[in-house]
């Protein structure tokens, strides 16, 4: 399984922008994917994942009601749509995807997930 992350840019504080993340492979059937990002000197972290089997979606607080993690069932694509972006929300962005079966819900740990993409970085000007 290969992921592949696009769309990070430079924006000004409220602006908006939308990351994709493309999955490809083997015949690809994951169980969740996710966002996770990681600042200058910080770890990694969870910013929002989407259950694949039912759309189910979850976010880390500093994002919810500014951030969604819409999907392509049928292109296996997942985005992060992020609006009234923040100088804090700077970033390099992950994409990730758990594909076995786990009964938990949700992922918000690095080791719940099999896949990572190679990150693109997202900078939101003051």
């Amino acid at each position: 399984v290969q992921l592949q992350a696009y769309g990070g840019g430079l924006v000004k504080t409220g602006g908006y922008l939308t990351l994709s993340c493309a999955a490809s492979g083997r015949t690809f059937s994951s169980y969740a994917m996710g966002w996770f990002r990681q600042a200058p000197g910080k770890e990694r972290e969870f910013v929002a994942a989407i259950r694949w089997t039912d759309g189910s979606t979850y976010y880390v607080d500093s994002v919810k009601d500014r951030f969604t993690i819409p999907r392509d069932n049928a292109k296996n694509w997942v985005y992060l749509q992020m609006n009234s972006l923040k100088p804090e929300d700077t970033a390099v962005y992950y994409c990730a995807a758990r594909v076995d079966y786990t009964g938990n819900w949700p992922l918000r740990s690095n080791y719940e997930y099999d896949y990572w993409g190679q990150g693109t970085q997202v900078t939101v000007s003051s």
